[in-house]
């Protein structure tokens, strides 16, 4: 791995990427880790809950991944399952090592609806004030909805009643277990598995399973998913059996993503290129490409 002593700093070019340091290195399970970044010099702009970087291993490639922690110190937390070679090469980084970083890239979690300066009448999710939310996260879906989570938690005064479902495989493949905790004792929090082990005492089933008994007002709820795509399409379909409207249902759709710039063509579904066009649709935009399976 290429030192901190020998990165260049960033050249004209914007797709050139910044030296980011490894601040912290969390394992999450045994093939994932959190890395906490910080710039080395130049920091990027600021990232929003629900954009991706394009992180590169130097001398081994570069992948998209998106943003699990954004810290007020311009500190990025990445969340990475080692899967092939520019991932495994990331995964093996220790703290005082440089990993290159590009972006922010795609949309975010408000869809663009932001508030503007002073703008009391929308929150920074693009929600109402006071309005519910409801997080689904599955397997490592749960990493782009962190922000989501600690952004409401940190600003109670702006949002209504939050639900936070999560499900995994089994309780080794949980993700983020100090945030569950601290989750749980903050808020509706529920997760569940589909193979327990010894010693787990919590939920077995779908994720969707425990949307039955979430408190939530429908009308005046914002649900955010991400996961795989049968566990997102359930989602959908079960929140709008709850009666959440198509349009207040947003999904992150992260598959098969190479260049961030539109330019490959990998990440195309349907009539979208995901990168360009998203990462987070609403249901209402996404429904019909997700109804054809491996589009």
């Amino acid at each position: 791995m290429t030192s901190a002593a020998t990165v260049p700093g960033r050249a004209a070019d914007p797709a050139t990427p910044l030296p980011y340091l490894v601040r912290h290195r969390l394992r999450e399970t045994d093939d994932t880790v959190t890395l906490e970044l910080v710039p080395l010099d130049e920091a990027l702009p600021r990232f929003r809950p629900g954009q991706f970087s394009m992180l590169y291993a130097f001398g081994v490639g570069e992948i998209p991944v998106s943003v699990s922690g954004i810290a007020p110190d311009d500190a990025l937390a990445h969340t990475i399952r080692a899967v092939g070679k520019v991932s495994e090469a990331l995964c093996r980084l220790r703290p005082g090592e440089v990993v290159g970083v590009c972006g922010p890239f795609g949309n975010d979690w408000a869809l663009g609806v932001g508030p503007s300066e002073d703008d009391d009448r929308v929150t920074a999710l693009g929600t109402d004030p006071g309005e519910d939310l409801v997080v689904l996260g599955g397997g490592l879906g749960l990493s782009p909805l962190r922000p989501v989570v600690r952004l409401a938690l940190s600003r109670p005064g702006a949002y209504g009643r939050l639900t936070v479902l999560v499900g995994a495989r089994s309780p080794r493949e949980l993700v983020h277990r100090a945030d569950l905790t601290q989750w749980c004792a903050l808020g509706d929090v529920r997760v569940t598995v589909d193979h327990p082990e010894a010693g787990w005492s919590g939920p077995v089933g779908q994720v969707t399973d425990q949307l039955r008994h979430a408190v939530f007002r429908p009308e005046r709820t914002t649900a955010f998913v991400c996961g795989p795509e049968p566990m997102m399409r359930a989602s959908a379909e079960a929140l709008m059996r709850r009666g959440v409207p198509p349009e207040r249902i947003r999904l992150s759709l992260e598959r098969n993503m190479r260049c961030a710039t539109a330019w490959c063509g990998h990440c195309q579904l349907g009539r979208v290129l995901v990168c360009r066009d998203g990462p987070v649709f609403t249901w209402r935009q996404a429904a019909d490409l997700l109804a054809v399976h491996e589009l």
